[in-house]
C-alpha cells in the first residue's frame, strides 16, 4: 500500500511512519506544515498513493478530504476536536470515498464502548459518569474517545443528555451522562465509565500505556479500509 502521512513531523506522525514501514507499506509522501525535511502541503505531492492518513490537527480535515475525493483514495482521519462544519465536510466526503473517522484507534476502546453500551442498557436507571485523563498538552476536551463512549450510552437511553464538566449549585439531573476531563503530566490516555445504582457500581476502564498503539491502530484501519465502499467507518465497525 502506498501511503501519505499528513502531520508526519508530529509525535504521532513519526510513529505512524515507523509503523506503516514496519508493516511493509510504502510511505510515499510525508506532509507537515513545518516543512522540515518533508513536503509542506498536499499540493506539493505529484505522485500516486492508495491511502492518506491524517495525524495532524482537526483543521486539516477539509484539505485532507478534498485531496482524497479528488484523487479517489480512502482517508483515515485520526484527529479529534472537530467543529460541526469540519464533521459535515468529513461526512460529505464519505459519500464518495471510504473514510475511517474515529475518536480512538485502539481495539481495547472498541471493546470498552461495547461493554459500556451493554451495561448502560442492563441498568437503564443507573447514573453514568465518564472520566477521561490525558497529558497536559492535549488541546481538546472532552476527548474524542470520551464523546464516543457517551454517544454509545446515549444510543441505548431515551431522553438522555451529555454534560461536560460540572459547576455551580444544582443537583445531577436524571438522564445525564457526565464527562469529566483531567489533564495531567504525561498521561497517555485513560477512560473510565462508571455505572452506579443505589445498590451497586460497575467501573469499566481502559488505559493506554504507549501512544504507539494509536499508530498501530492507524495501520490496521488503513488495511481494513483499502477495499471498502464509500462510507464512514470507525474502530467499532472494524472490531465487529
Amino acid at each position: 500500500m502506498r501511503v501519505i502521512i499528513n502531520g508526519a513531523n508530529g509525535y504521532m506522525g513519526r510513529l505512524c511512519v515507523e509503523e506503516f514501514e514496519k508493516a511493509g507499506h510504502d510511505v510515499v509522501a510525508k506532509i507537515d506544515v513545518s516543512g522540515e525535511n518533508v513536503l509542506r502541503d498536499l499540493g506539493e505531492f505529484s505522485g500516486e498513493a492508495d491511502m492518506i492518513v491524517d495525524f495532524s490537527f482537526h483543521t486539516s480535515s477539509k484539505a485532507v478530504c478534498n485531496y482524497a475525493v479528488a484523487k479517489n483514495v480512502p482517508a483515515v482521519i485520526a484527529t479529534t476536536g472537530h467543529t460541526k462544519e469540519e464533521k459535515d465536510e468529513i461526512f460529505a466526503a464519505a459519500k464518495k470515498i471510504p473514510v475511517f473517522f474515529s475518536g480512538n484507534m485502539s481495539l481495547g476502546i472498541a471493546l470498552l464502548i461495547d461493554f459500556a453500551k451493554k451495561a448502560a442498557k442492563a441498568f437503564p436507571d443507573a447514573d453514568v459518569e465518564i472520566v477521561e485523563k490525558h497529558h497536559n498538552r492535549k488541546v481538546d476536551a472532552p476527548s474524542g474517545t470520551a464523546l464516543m463512549l457517551a454517544e454509545s450510552v446515549r444510543s441505548v437511553r431515551d431522553n438522555s443528555e451529555i454534560v461536560c464538566g460540572r459547576y455551580g449549585s444544582h443537583k445531577r439531573e436524571k438522564g445525564e451522562i457526565g464527562i469529566a476531563s483531567l489533564r495531567l503530566a504525561n498521561v497517555v490516555g485513560e477512560h473510565e465509565v462508571i455505572i452506579a445504582t443505589p445498590t451497586q457500581t460497575i467501573s469499566l476502564k481502559h488505559e493506554a500505556h504507549d501512544r504507539r498503539l494509536f499508530a498501530e491502530g492507524a495501520v490496521k484501519a488503513a488495511e481494513y479500509l483499502i477495499d471498502r465502499p464509500a462510507g464512514i467507518y470507525d474502530i467499532t465497525t472494524m472490531a465487529k
